[in-house]
């Protein structure tokens, strides 16, 4: 059963053109071709990833942290509650008006104590300020040096100037060394990403997030497989383009330096406009849809792999939405924040009143702080 499953799969009419079978894309005369064994060796890159992202955050980018000054908000614990506890783990974080009812007669709280707890209890679980920096600098890192790298393998190739040499002779394009690496490293991160997600940052987008890793690494693949590296290697430098962008002024904000942030992030906002919503659909889009059709017919692999392009275009007008929302926010005088992040909740009580007065409370009461700065 094992191997029927494996020969449909790997039937020559799903992933190239008819007249064509694998033994044509065997390395011989000195040309060699891409072959789904050579992914194999992105699994352990993945996890040797996810190492050097550990001792990069913690010997680089924890000092940068400090170097940036970057500061915790100061966050009230919630008052040990066993009955609150067991509701918030096991029920939900957001519990109803007539929950709140409900456990306020059971823990003999009042009713705005317990919204007050549970307020505190949510903003104790989100992310630390340092824990968001940290993963910026690394994804910045990386997204740079990648870009950087996927310029130079492309830059000098006729078909980064002339989109029709994407199909000249396909598919039987010889791969390059340049080629094989910038996949394998490409592919091994994208991977990393979707085995830490559940330990990274949460934001609005989440399952967003998800469809984004899991629609790149079958691209990718896909790509790999049926020999699309031209057109592979072109849209992931176009998708690179602009995520560092994003990421330093991620960093700049988490730091505090609001006027670099707002003027970074206008550039991304424009690089990612251009690249994401008229580049890639306009030129890569309608290189990868119209010009094969002249070479060959259509196949499931050509509808596969623009399917998987459509996907991820539907993301980029997703995301361009909520960057178009935040640049009206910078137009019109307001902070710019990262929209798809949850932001850490406020308590209107006259104990939070008391703290930006006096300092932190512990058991209700002032905590001394003799570190007085002088104000701007």
């Amino acid at each position: 059963m094992f191997q029927t499953l494996y020969s449909y799969f790997w039937w020559e009419r799903l992933w190239l053109p008819a007249n064509l079978t694998w033994a044509d894309l065997e390395d011989r005369d000195g040309r060699v071709y891409a072959k789904a064994s050579d992914l194999y060796i992105t699994l352990p890159l993945a996890f040797l990833f996810l190492v050097v992202r550990h001792l990069f955050e913690t010997y680089v980018a924890t000092p940068l942290a400090g170097l940036l000054n970057v500061k915790e908000k100061i966050r009230l614990k919630a008052t040990p509650n066993a009955v609150l506890e067991k509701f918030y783990a096991a029920t939900t974080k957001h519990p109803k008006q007539a929950d709140v009812e409900m456990l306020s007669k059971k823990s003999g709280c009042t009713v705005r104590q317990v919204e007050r707890w549970f307020r505190r209890r949510r903003n104790q679980d989100r992310p630390s300020l340092l824990k968001k920096f940290r993963e910026a600098s690394w994804r910045f890192t990386f997204y740079l040096i990648a870009f950087i790298a996927g310029m130079a393998v492309i830059v000098d190739k006729p078909w980064f100037y002339d989109l029709r040499e994407v199909w000249k002779g396909y598919p039987i394009q010889s791969m390059l060394p340049s080629q094989y690496w910038y996949y394998m490293i490409e592919l091994s991160f994208y991977w990393s990403l979707l085995f830490s997600i559940a330990s990274d940052v949460k934001r609005k987008d989440f399952k967003e997030q998800i469809i984004h890793h899991v629609a790149t690494i079958i691209l990718i693949s896909f790509s790999w497989f049926a020999n699309y590296i031209r057109a592979g290697t072109l849209i992931m430098a176009l998708h690179d383009s602009s995520d560092y962008l994003l990421e330093s002024a991620k960093m700049f904000n988490y730091a505090g330096w609001r006027n670099t942030c707002n003027n970074i992030f206008i550039i991304f906002a424009a690089v990612f406009i251009i690249t994401r919503l008229v580049i890639l659909p306009f030129w890569i889009m309608h290189c990868t849809v119209f010009y094969p059709l002249d070479l060959y017919p259509a196949f499931f692999g050509y509808y596969f792999f623009n399917f998987m392009m459509v996907v991820l275009q539907s993301l980029h007008i997703f995301w361009a939405y909520l960057i178009i929302r935040m640049a009206q926010k910078f137009i019109t005088g307001k902070v710019v924040e990262d929209e798809r992040s949850d932001r850490e909740e406020t308590d209107n009580s006259e104990e939070e009143d008391e703290v930006a007065k006096n300092g932190p409370l512990s058991n209700g009461h002032p905590v001394l702080n003799n570190n007085h700065r002088k104000t701007d």
